[in-house]
């Protein structure tokens, strides 16, 4: 089966010897890198992204574009992709391509493909055949496009038969289940002939992620204009015609993948640095820090970096809506284990529809490990306990695996089963989380 992958054999987290003492670098946005690369593609002339993200979404996503015409360069040392741009006149189909188990890339592609001539296939693996890509579906259909299915409609795999451009024109898109329908159908609006009007039809979730896109494509020439919401409704987007220019962008840190480290500080107490993501980071994400300051935590931001300080003691936030930062769900929910009162997690029952349905799996896994949690509708609440020695499944989701790994910081006996999975957004996570593990040994020693 395309995307398919074997899973790893189950991996022991040991508690830290004392707190923590480390600084730790983080590698590239998995979505600034994804962003960009669909920018570069599209451009006329040849670009550099440095500090991308090397890993499983960004490979897919690196491939993808290569098949598509785009000339694809990577250095997996540095990070740094040279990208020969297509000017947005892609490779005729019949072209098919494997997406792994990429939302991003999934969910990107399929409105750029649309801008072709010919047939497209686009496929990835299990949990990427049930992820829903339904309303960016009916939005190239809506621009022209043809859409086949090959399974479950909505869902990949589809063949999209393109007409040799898209006229461009007026277009709705839901955004009540992923911002990235949006997003996708933002990156390919330049290329198309008269540029493109979205308006999105029911209230917008995410919305962060979206004015990462709008960032992104402005560094590579192009011009979107947001207009007011609507009453029950998002924003409307306007997009200029005239394509991309090449461009040189800097990807920063992961924000993401930031807070599992940062949130290793709360709960096992000492000083974690992640460098390279300063208080200037537009990055959503970038604001759980201030979650674990609101439940204790000392948080201090420079210019260049963020570093999070365990005080000893962890409050429980009552109620917290996480619509803006919904992968901080998983995060949140180890950190609320630790605290003192229960931590209800509101907003995010956009993420059902993930790698897994991670409301389901953060309550069963909090179960299995003993500690009192309740699914509800938009999200879960979480009741402070100690854990017991459990394996924790993941679910092939690399957020389970690294959030539920913080776990283990404070209690004996978890183990992480299919430990490999985290390779879809940070291959050498364990090798970063176990050196800042490790630094709690000096204070220890003392």
């Amino acid at each position: 089966m395309a995307g398919a992958t074997t899973p790893s054999a189950a991996r022991a987290v040991a508690p830290a010897p004392g707190p923590l003492a480390a600084t730790v670098t983080v590698p590239g946005s998995k979505s600034l890198t994804n962003r960009a690369l669909v920018c570069a593609a599209l451009a006329r002339g040849t670009s550099v992204v440095r500090g991308a993200l090397v890993a499983d979404d960004t490979e897919a996503m690196r491939t993808a574009l290569a098949r598509l015409g785009a000339g694809v360069e990577a250095d997996g040392a540095t990070g740094e992709v040279v990208v020969t741009g297509t000017a947005g006149r892609l490779r005729p189909g019949p072209v098919a391509l494997d997406l792994r188990l990429s939302g991003t890339t999934s969910r990107f592609l399929l409105p750029v493909v649309a801008l072709g001539r010919g047939r497209y296939r686009l496929d990835g693996g299990a949990p990427l055949r049930a992820r829903p890509m339904g309303p960016v579906l009916d939005g190239i259909r809506a621009l022209g496009a043809g859409v086949e299915h090959h399974g479950e409609p909505g869902h990949l795999p589809v063949t999209v038969v393109a007409p040799g451009g898209l006229e461009g024109g007026e277009v709705g898109v839901a955004g009540d289940v992923s911002s990235q329908f949006l997003s996708g159908l933002l990156l390919a609006a330049p290329c198309t002939r008269r540029g493109l009007r979205v308006r999105v039809t029911t209230p917008l979730v995410s919305r962060p992620y979206v004015g990462l896109t709008t960032a992104v494509m402005a560094v590579f020439g192009a011009s979107v204009v947001e207009r007011g919401e609507g009453e029950g409704a998002g924003p409307v987007f306007e997009v200029a015609p005239g394509g991309y220019r090449a461009a040189t962008y800097e990807v920063e840190p992961d924000a993401s993948t930031a807070s599992y480290f940062l949130a290793a500080a709360a709960i096992a107490g000492g000083r974690v640095t992640v460098e390279g993501l300063g208080e200037g980071s537009r990055q959503g994400d970038a604001r759980f820090a201030d979650l674990l300051a609101a439940m204790g935590a000392r948080v201090e931001r420079t210019a260049t970096s963020t570093t999070v300080v365990g005080t000893g003691r962890l409050r429980g936030l009552g109620e917290v809506d996480l619509r803006d930062m919904p992968d901080m769900a998983q995060t949140l929910a180890a950190v609320a284990v630790f605290a003192d009162g229960p931590t209800r997690v509101t907003g995010v029952e956009l993420v059902r529809w993930h790698e897994t349905d991670r409301i389901a799996a953060v309550v069963a896994e909090l179960r299995r490990a003993g500690i009192r949690a309740e699914e509800h509708r938009d999200g879960f609440t979480v009741h402070p306990g100690t854990p017991r020695p459990a394996r924790i499944r993941t679910y092939d989701d690399h957020r389970m695996a690294m959030s539920f790994a913080l776990l283990g910081l404070r209690a004996p006996g978890i183990e992480i089963a299919d430990p490999g999975c985290v390779a879809k957004t940070f291959p050498g996570f364990w090798e970063a989380f176990e050196a800042m593990r490790d630094s709690g040994a000096g204070a220890a020693a003392q």
